[in-house]
């Protein structure tokens, strides 16, 4: 049972980059899955989530520029990250949940993490 974040690495500002996170062992579907970022110095924040309904929730700082989406078929979470700032530079992490209260609380309420993809946005 195990979380891959992907799809990571160095963009222009302004640019795009779509993160994947795959699950192995288990099915997405019934599941919350939020993403995650942590910047050198700094603490993790948590920058969308989507419940197993397709409700979804993003940080302020993200609004309007990241979408997050699913695709079941491929066992897969997506994130959508466009009009990429230099402050979006951080190792991002996808995690899930079963809990019904997946995507509220603090770190969502989640409790099987994957590991990290590296995003720097810079010029």
């Amino acid at each position: 049972v195990q979380l891959q974040a992907s799809g990571g690495g160095l963009v222009q500002p302004g640019g795009s980059l779509r993160l994947s996170c795959a699950a192995s062992g288990f099915t997405l579907d019934h599941y919350a899955v939020g993403w995650f970022r942590q910047a050198p110095g700094k603490e993790r924040e948590g920058v969308s989530c989507i419940r197993s309904s397709d409700g979804s929730t993003y940080a302020d700082s993200v609004k309007g520029r990241f979408a997050i989406s699913r695709d079941n078929a491929k066992n897969t979470v997506y994130l959508q990250m466009n009009s990429l700032k230099p402050e979006d530079t951080a190792t991002y992490y996808c995690a899930a949940t079963s809990k019904s209260y997946g995507c509220y609380g603090y770190d969502y309420s989640m409790d099987l993490w994957g590991k990290g993809t590296l995003v720097t946005v810079s010029s």
